[in-house]
This record gives C-alpha cells, structure tokens and sequence, in this order.
C-alpha cells in the first residue's frame, strides 16, 4: 500500500511528535510514522479529513506546508536544529554546515542560503547560531555542566567563543545568564 507524506511547519521537539500523533490518533487517522516536520500517512486523506487536521494542527502551533520552499525551508531548520543541538550524528557533525545542508536535501549551498535568508530574514548561519545559544542557555539552567564543558559539547573552538557569541545573542554573560535563569529563555520554536 502507497504512503502519503505530509510536511509540518514548527515541529522542533519530540513533545511536538507526541501532540500530533495525539491529534491523528483523535482524528482516526491512520498513519506509519511521524518525525519532525513529517507525517507518514497510511493512505491519502480525504478533503475533510484535512481540513480537520488542519484545524487541530493550527490549535496547537503547528502548520501543514503546501509548497515546496516552504517545505525545503522547514527541512533545513529541523536539520540545522538537529546539528545546532549535536544530535546529527558523529559522521554528519563532522561535515561543514554548507556540506551537511546541501548532502541531506540534494541542493547547492548557495541556492538554500539565498532561499533561505530571502524567506526567514536572516542568514542561515545566524539561525544555526541562534540554535546554539539555545541549547547552550538550556544546559546552563541544567547547571550539570561548566561553561568549558558546554563549550566542548557545542563544539565551539573555545569558551571564549561561546561566550563571545551567547553575549552577542542575548547581551547577556552566560554567568549573568545562569545567574538569572529562565527569564531570558525563548521556546525553540519561536526563534
């Protein structure tokens, strides 16, 4: 039996799989498998069926993709969030981001970063970046780890780095930040 796939927009988090597996379950809606930004359907939905995943998906944050740069967007940002977040795998983190990008979604560099930054407003060196500092704000709140210690996991060349990025980003030290907490924290998928 031929599967249908569907692209999701905002999908970031396993809880997000979890939500609209929820959702195509309540929905009776049968499908394989869902991953970030992808549902594997069973077979083709029906125009209501759609229209009410559509609604249930909007209710809570996410969004099926029409198009395809759309779609190719969406896939860059789930590939460079997993990078960012060093769970891309040992072979892959090994690889530029440009030669990462470009090997997992079959285009050249410069078409996705034109395409990119003419879509999101900014580069997608600053997206992935951005990704970095998330996490590293993440396992400061954690407090299990040093700065060096994120730093190396981050694959920074060196604290100095980090930091030096982590200020530019959120103006603040990671110190002063760790000090503070929460506060200055963003949702993943509102970056």
């Amino acid at each position: 039996m031929a599967s249908t796939n569907l692209l999701v927009k905002n999908m970031v988090c396993h809880r997000c799989i979890l939500s609209v597996e929820g959702i195509l379950r309540q929905e009776s809606i049968p499908f394989r498998k869902v991953i970030f930004g992808e549902i594997e359907l069973v077979a083709d939905l029906t125009p209501e069926q759609k229209d009410r995943l559509e609604a249930q998906l909007e209710q809570v944050g996410f969004e099926l993709i029409d198009n395809r740069s759309s779609a190719l967007i969406e896939k860059l940002k789930q590939l460079i969030i997993k990078r960012a977040r060093n769970e891309a795998g040992e072979t892959d983190n090994k690889l530029k981001l440009s030669a990462y990008l470009s090997r997992k979604v079959n285009h050249e560099y410069t078409y996705l970063s034109s395409l990119f930054s003419s879509v999101e407003g900014r580069t997608i060196e600053n997206y992935f970046i951005e990704q970095r500092i998330e996490k590293a704000k993440e396992l400061l709140i954690y407090g299990q780890l040093t700065l060096s210690q994120i730093a190396f996991d981050l694959e920074y060349s060196s604290t100095a780095h980090l930091s030096t990025q982590f200020k530019k980003i959120t103006g603040l030290t990671p110190t002063y930040f760790k000090e503070i907490g929460l506060a200055k924290r963003k949702s993943i998928d509102s970056i």
